[in-house]
C-alpha cells in the first residue's frame, strides 16, 4: 500500500497495570473509511487519542498522513479533524478536562491549554466544579 493514511506498528499504552494497547498494528489506506470496533476497554478511545496527538504512545510507531504523532504532532494536527461521538462535551470528563481537550484541539499545547482552562473556570466562577464530570 503506497502512502497509507494511518500506520500503527507495535503501539502500546499502559495505565498503571492495565494495558490499553498491547502491540497494536494497523494500516489504513488513503481515501478509505475505517471503523474501529470492540468492547468497552478494548483501547478504541486510547487509539483515537494517540492518532489525534492528544496522548503519546508508550511504545511503537504511529503515523498519520506520513507524520509521526509524537515528533510531528503539529503537522498531524494540520491534516486531521476530530469529532467526538457526541456533538458537544464529553459528559464523563470534568469541565476542566473538556476545556483542556478543546484547547489542545485548537493547538494551544498542553501547558497553555491547562492554563487557559484554569483562567476560564475562574472567570466564570466554576473553579469548584472543574473536576466534576459534566453529567453531574
Amino acid at each position: 500500500m503506497a502512502d497509507p493514511a494511518i500506520t500503527v506498528e507495535g503501539a502500546e499504552k499502559t495505565y498503571g497495570d492495565k494495558k490499553a494497547l498491547d502491540g497494536l498494528d494497523l494500516t489504513v489506506a488513503r481515501g478509505t473509511v475505517h471503523g474501529v470496533l470492540g468492547p468497552n476497554g478494548a483501547g478504541k478511545t486510547t487509539l483515537v487519542r494517540i492518532l489525534s496527538t492528544l496522548l503519546r504512545p508508550d511504545a511503537g510507531r504511529v503515523e498519520v498522513a506520513g507524520h509521526d504523532v509524537v515528533r510531528e504532532a503539529y503537522a498531524v494536527r494540520l491534516r486531521i479533524g476530530l469529532l467526538g461521538q457526541h456533538a458537544a462535551l464529553d459528559e464523563e470528563l470534568g469541565g476542566r478536562q473538556n476545556l483542556e481537550l478543546f484547547g489542545r484541539l485548537h493547538h494551544l499545547g498542553a501547558r497553555r491549554a491547562r492554563a487557559r482552562a484554569g483562567e476560564l473556570l475562574e472567570r466564570f466562577d466554576l473553579t469548584d466544579t472543574g473536576r466534576k464530570a459534566v453529567r453531574q
